[in-house]
């Protein structure tokens, strides 16, 4: 049905592996750097509950009126995504009945 065309100005001349220089080394690719690993803490003295509570120590904890202000706006935020979908999944109910009726 489609017949190829054969056009010899586009083909590329042939290449005598004898004559060509091999890749340099800016054609491969590196190798990956060996990354050193730190060397692991001995275990703190007292064990895992002191180490946890040490932990603890370096948190920075929020105020309370931040605690509060941002549990509010997490809370407004939900309702509000909760109520969109409820809106939204009324709105496709109530388009399928009219369309399925």
């Amino acid at each position: 049905m489609f017949a190829m065309r054969d056009d010899a100005s586009q083909r590329l001349p042939p290449v005598d592996p004898a004559t060509t220089p091999p890749p340099s080394r800016a054609d491969e690719r590196p190798e990956p750097l060996a990354v050193a690993e730190p060397p692991l803490d001995p275990e703190p003295e007292g064990g895992f509950i002191a180490a946890t509570m040490e932990e603890l120590r370096k948190v920075v904890w929020p105020s309370r009126q931040q605690l509060f202000s941002e549990s509010v706006a997490v809370i407004l935020m939900v309702g509000l995504s909760a109520a969109a979908i409820a809106a939204i999944d009324r709105f496709y109910h109530w388009l399928s009945l009219q369309v399925f009726r």
